[in-house]
């Protein structure tokens, strides 16, 4: 038995995502591998070949995979599957984009979002926006996994020395082409990487106040910024910092929320963060249920005083 992890990295350097991932391909209990399929990414790969508990790398070099084309990943996992019993994606963006093609392409039943390996074929993965848990177990000869990398411990990213095999790109699909991408730059911390997140809700009232508000308190923190989907939606901060069900999915160290409600879709989005500050001036709010911490407070008098505390 043995699992395959497929890499995200940007040539140069893995994401963390991919950490967690191998993570939950060791609890599977056979040898891991990672495929690292891209073009001039030597250096992903030997950065994978690093990870504690990799057994081997796969490098695949082409043109067609450089920019991560759905399309073209997939061909190249398809190629790859049938040495392999468990193939598994970090349940981001650019997971969720390949894996459903893969287990489409396998005619075999995609098992999404697993935060817990129960046994080879049986896996935790939640539901109702985070309220139950189901346990699902999957009878596939190839099981096509994504895992939401907050539920797991990423690995060790030194210390392994698998040994690093390149093998032969897939044919370039024809499907699609690349065409662009506008990379949202930020001094601050990429969102769900961070290692503390300072969110804020609706309760802040307009963009400016937003920023006025929870900036001075992120830059003592050095930590990202987030907004629940309701200031979002009202404008007050951009759609990529949105932190829910229908956002990104967050585990930081430290969490802060600053005037929201904690609508079971936002806490869907950030339970699992291991310390939970809540700032609300409703002692009725769902967010104290979670919180490590709760002020009742208004927000606009406690996060001033906080940074000037700090």
């Amino acid at each position: 038995m043995t699992a395959l992890v497929i890499a995200e990295h940007d040539h140069g350097t893995l994401k963390s995502a991919t950490l967690n991932t191998v993570t939950a391909a060791a609890a599977l209990g056979g040898d891991v591998h990672v495929l690292v399929a891209g073009h001039n990414a030597a250096a992903a790969a030997s950065a994978a070949a690093q990870i504690a508990g990799v057994a081997k790398v796969l490098h695949a070099d082409a043109a067609a995979l450089a920019e991560g084309l759905a399309e073209n990943v997939a061909a190249q996992v398809i190629a790859l599957a049938p040495g392999y019993s468990h193939i598994l994606f970090p349940a981001t963006a650019a997971g969720k984009n390949v894996a459903p093609r893969v287990a489409a392409l396998l005619d075999v039943g995609q098992i999404s979002d697993i935060t817990k390996v129960v046994a080879a074929d049986t896996f935790e993965r939640p539901i109702y926006a985070g309220n139950a848990i189901a346990t699902v177990q999957s009878a596939d000869a190839t099981k096509v996994i994504t895992v939401r990398t907050t539920g797991f411990d990423p690995a060790a990213a030194s210390g392994g020395s698998a040994a690093v095999e390149t093998v032969a790109a897939a044919a370039d699909s024809g499907k699609s082409s690349f065409v662009g991408r506008e990379v949202t730059k930020s001094d601050r911390p990429e969102l769900t990487a961070a290692k503390i997140i300072v969110s804020g809700g609706r309760a802040l009232g307009s963009n400016d106040k937003f920023m006025e508000v929870l900036t001075p308190l992120a830059d003592k923190l050095g930590a990202a910024l987030g907004a629940s989907r309701a200031a979002v939606d009202a404008g007050y901060a951009p759609n990529d910092w949105q932190v829910g069900q229908t956002g990104k999915i967050v585990a930081p160290q430290l969490y802060v929320a600053c005037g929201i409600s904690g609508a079971i879709q936002h806490l869907a989005g950030m339970k699992d963060s291991k310390v939970i500050v809540a700032i609300n001036k409703d002692p009725e709010a769902p967010i104290f249920s979670v919180a490590d911490y709760g002020l009742e407070a208004d927000l606009f008098t406690a996060v001033p005083e906080l940074v000037a505390a700090l």
